[in-house]
């Protein structure tokens, strides 16, 4: 990416709310003008459908047309805005995005705007944003702040004794990182550890109420899964129907990239020195899970993520690890993963046509069951013709069964309680 494009507003599609907030702030420390789209109104599915074939995949659909509506606002010079958007490489169509979003912007005619590509994958050699090792080590530390602030943000709401203190605590973590990430700190491992000790304390310390909530997972196409614009504001349904959201984090897909690489080796050959690199590299990410799982150990009251090489075993009998197109075994994986701490009412929200995700996600619903019977998983297809009702209506009778299961079981202890000792502040 050209130096010049530093006096650019640089526009990406939003996905996941908290990690592409931290993310906007990491390039503003690189000298780049990142502005994360929240545009979300029928406009958006419209000029996706204008500039789109509607065969395409759903989340090119929406990430074409959430772009051109933003382009047509007015809100921005023209001559000085950029796109960039994400490539995974191999046999998904997301990696034609960037092709389909070029040819839609000839015909809306805004051939000049440019468009860039973050990939680790070789694609979009000449242009691509360069991903150095320092720049990749920095986003991995600000991805595993998005997903502890997840975490535990959508496991304290729902039992909240104030209204709204659980996002104001995420919003002053934000912008408690954000003068720490501009100041080049927070991107070591020990800074990183202290972090999210602090973050666990202060989430812990929040006052909770005493309530039982319906326990419910969310899996599926990684966009569709995150993006309430993909998945029509599917955690805020949740919420309101009063049940409590577990959404497997993003560092977990991240793995699931490397480790196939591994995989690969294992299944068709290479290099041992290939072999030897990428598990290094594997093993120093792994640290970042490792200081996740540390930071939420000494409170009770949170559900702490299975460490990924654990999930995966989870799998193993299920589904083969050379099953990797869309998400491949990982959805299945994910799902048990939910199972197994409790979470066993989980939606699989996937892009309809989307035939990975249907393979690994709806396909693999009827073996679950059959290895654990309490498990309660509804498949909902998004795409431009989908009703918002018919997809909340499938959900409320997921619900309704959920909750008659719950209202079964004997009551349990609680154990959310506000802990006796002072913990250090963010701000």
């Amino acid at each position: 990416m050209s130096k010049e494009l530093q006096d650019y507003t640089i526009l990406v599609p939003d996905m996941c709310h908290i990690h592409f907030s931290l993310l906007k702030n990491l390039f503003a420390g690189f000298g780049y003008n990142l502005e994360v789209l929240t545009n979300q109104s029928r406009a958006v599915v419209d000029e996706g459908l204008m500039h789109v074939h509607n065969d395409t995949c759903y989340p090119a659909l929406l990430v074409i047309g959430q772009m051109i509506d933003a382009l047509k606002s007015g809100k921005y010079d023209l001559d000085k805005t950029a796109l960039m958007i994400t490539q995974t490489g191999g046999g998904c169509r997301a990696s034609n995005y960037i092709h389909l979003l070029r040819k839609a912007l000839q015909k809306a005619g805004y051939g000049q705007i440019p468009v860039f590509s973050i990939n680790a994958s070789g694609l979009e050699k000449g242009e691509a944003f360069k991903l150095s090792f320092q720049r990749i080590r920095k986003a991995f530390a600000v991805m595993t702040y998005g997903d502890m602030l997840m975490l535990l943000s959508n496991q304290t709401e729902p039992y909240e004794s104030e209204g709204g203190a659980t996002q104001q605590l995420v919003l002053d973590w934000i912008e408690h990182l954000d003068v720490e990430l501009k100041a080049n700190r927070g991107f070591s491992l020990p800074q990183v550890r202290n972090n999210l000790k602090t973050m666990a304390a202060n989430f812990a310390a929040l006052p909770l109420q005493k309530i039982r909530k319906i326990k419910v997972g969310i899996v599926g196409e990684i966009y569709v899964k995150y993006s309430s614009l993909g998945n029509n504001n599917l955690e805020k349904f949740l919420k309101e129907q009063g049940c409590e959201v577990m959404v497997p984090g993003l560092l977990g897909f991240i793995y699931y990239c490397v480790d196939n690489r591994l995989e690969d080796i294992r299944l068709y050959g290479g290099t041992w020195l290939k072999k030897f690199a990428i598990t290094k590299i594997m093993n120093k990410l792994l640290c970042f899970e490792k200081a996740i799982m540390e930071a939420v150990k000494p409170y009770g009251q949170f559900t702490s993520p299975l460490p990924f090489y654990k999930m995966k075993a989870l799998a193993k009998d299920i589904i083969g690890y050379g099953v990797k197109m869309g998400e491949g075994w990982l959805l299945t994986a994910e799902m048990l993963e939910l199972t197994e701490h409790g979470y066993e009412n989980i939606v699989c929200a996937q892009p309809f046509g989307c035939l990975p995700n249907h393979i690994v996600g709806r396909g693999m619903i009827r073996k679950i069951r059959s290895l654990y019977p309490g498990s309660n998983i509804v498949p909902i297809d998004y795409d431009p013709g989908a009703t918002k009702v018919n997809q909340e209506n499938r959900i409320k009778l997921m619900l309704a069964l959920a909750k008659e299961v719950m209202e079964k079981k004997e009551p349990v202890e609680m154990p959310y309680c506000v802990p006796d000792i002072v913990h250090e502040q963010v701000v």
